[in-house]
């Protein structure tokens, strides 16, 4: 009989170490070398970069992104959780023991193999005992579980950083905004000046019978336009600056706080001339998606361990006892310790369901890796490309914006004179105006182009990124 014993608990050794299915990754990491990046690696400008400005009041809501956005709590919110998972999947690498009592009053079979006087009798059933349960993790099924947790959490850091880049470039773009909100308030109140004073000119010409009054009417005209397009800018400032409010924390009591920017948008920042060698390494999205391939990679190691016997260390020491005055009684005494197998024999396919859905997580984790890599790239290239297109295009304004206000100037001598009609006048003035217009855009598009440059190389991040993942994300 012993002999019978022992065959079936071989069989059934060799029944559960089933090996995993041909189930293999499909999609594959791109490589490096094929991206394009430069030799050089990117300048690093520190996490105050914003302050090359040199406005005051940029440095104190830049203070607040950290303290009370939502989107940032919402990234620290999931780094705590992650570390949580982590911490129970660390504790669940050793030894567990419990403290277990109950106490039953229970009504003792006649019939079963309970002596008398117990038997047929009504009595308390008790026990006390102190367990241990200890998983020794032949597989490294519990080792790849926190390889598998602490990837997450080093994802989730990395999210944070990301989330922090994204509110930053958020900041600049609404800042450089209500910058230029203020200069287009600037640009069309000085119209509304030019208006006037082309209605002046238009009025005492009618007065002399030189001029007919539907060029007044047409003047009029156009000085209403110019004070329309004064409140549309106040009412793009006001916007904008509930925009800077609420992306910093702060509601309806910070409106008044926020004054007109005094930024020196020409301020010089650390930008790469080329797409950067250590991108890869910067980047915390990058990271980030890197993070979560080891993850992936760990979890589908932990599937594959579920095809192998599962071995546990279990042992309790307690007292049992019929009734509860017996109860801590030398004869009470009980003690058992042993091994505990757990032998995965026929599950309908359930493990290699759960193996094959690991695996289509690692090859979801590597395509969202590769699409945050071309994403990065474009990216910086872009940015790239933009920098270098407004700057030449500013210099063109800057001729361009002469040339319209020394033609207003002589336009405006020549109607006076009598020398022209009203016409060329209020075309050069138009012109005029549409090149302050585009200037001013061109200047903003400008700095907002140098910051999306410098964030887009990971620019800007003050924490350390996890040396694991940084030396695996290097080219």
């Amino acid at each position: 009989m012993k002999g019978l014993w022992t065959a079936l608990l071989a069989a059934s050794l060799l029944g559960g170490c089933v090996s995993a299915p041909d189930t293999t990754p499909q999609v594959q990491e791109i490589a490096p070398a094929t991206l394009g990046l430069g030799r050089e690696a990117a300048p690093s400008p520190g996490p105050g970069w914003w302050k090359a400005f040199g406005d005051p009041q940029a440095d104190r809501l830049a203070a607040l992104l950290d303290k009370g956005n939502p989107t940032l709590a919402a990234a620290l919110a999931r780094i705590r959780a992650a570390q949580s998972d982590l911490a129970a999947a660390r504790a669940d690498s050793y030894p567990q023991v419990t403290l277990d009592g109950s106490a039953q009053r229970r009504l003792l079979s006649d019939a079963y193999v309970i002596p008398k006087p117990y038997a047929g009798g009504w009595f308390w059933d008790s026990n006390v005992a102190a367990n241990l349960n200890w998983s020794l993790d032949f597989w490294g099924k519990q080792a790849a579980l926190i390889d598998k947790a602490r990837g997450t959490s080093e994802a989730a850091a990395l999210d944070a950083d990301a989330a922090r880049l994204a509110l930053a470039g958020s900041f600049a773009q609404i800042y450089v905004g209500l910058m230029q909100a203020w200069q287009d308030i600037d640009i069309a109140g000085q119209a509304v000046k030019e208006r006037q004073t082309i209605l002046n000119l238009t009025q005492s010409r009618v007065g002399a019978g030189l001029e007919n009054d539907a060029a007044l009417e047409q003047a009029r005209s156009l000085l209403a336009m110019a004070r329309i397009d004064v409140m549309r800018a106040k009412a793009r400032r006001d916007k904008l600056v509930h925009a800077l409010a609420a992306l910093t924390g702060q509601g309806a009591a910070a409106y008044d706080s926020i004054a007109r920017p005094t930024a020196k948008l020409d301020a010089v920042l650390p930008l790469p001339a080329a797409l950067p060698a250590d991108l890869l390494s910067r980047r915390p999205d990058i990271l980030a998606a890197r993070a979560r391939i080891t993850a992936a990679t760990r979890g589908r190691d932990a599937a594959q361990a579920d095809f192998y016997p599962n071995i546990n260390l279990a042992a309790a020491l307690g007292f049992q006892s019929v009734g509860l005055s017996n109860l801590f009684g030398g004869d009470a005494l009980t003690f058992g310790a042993g091994p505990a197998i757990h032998l995965p024999v026929f599950d309908a396919g359930k493990i290699r369901a759960q193996y094959a859905d690991a695996t289509a997580e690692l090859d979801l984790a590597v395509a969202d890796y590769n699409q945050t890599v071309l994403s990065a790239i474009r990216q910086t290239a872009d940015a790239m490309t933009d920098v270098k297109s407004l700057t030449h295009q500013r210099g063109q304004q800057q001729t361009a914006l002469n040339s319209a206000d020394h033609a207003l100037k002589l336009a405006e001598e020549r109607y006076r004179l009598g020398l022209s009609g009203q016409i060329p006048m209020l075309t050069a003035e138009a012109t005029l105006l549409d090149a302050r217009r585009q200037m001013a855009a061109l200047v903003a598009q400008n700095a907002i182009g140098r910051v999306t440059l410098l964030l887009s190389v990971g620019g800007g991040v003050s924490s350390a990124q996890p040396s694991s993942v940084q030396a695996s994300a290097a080219p």
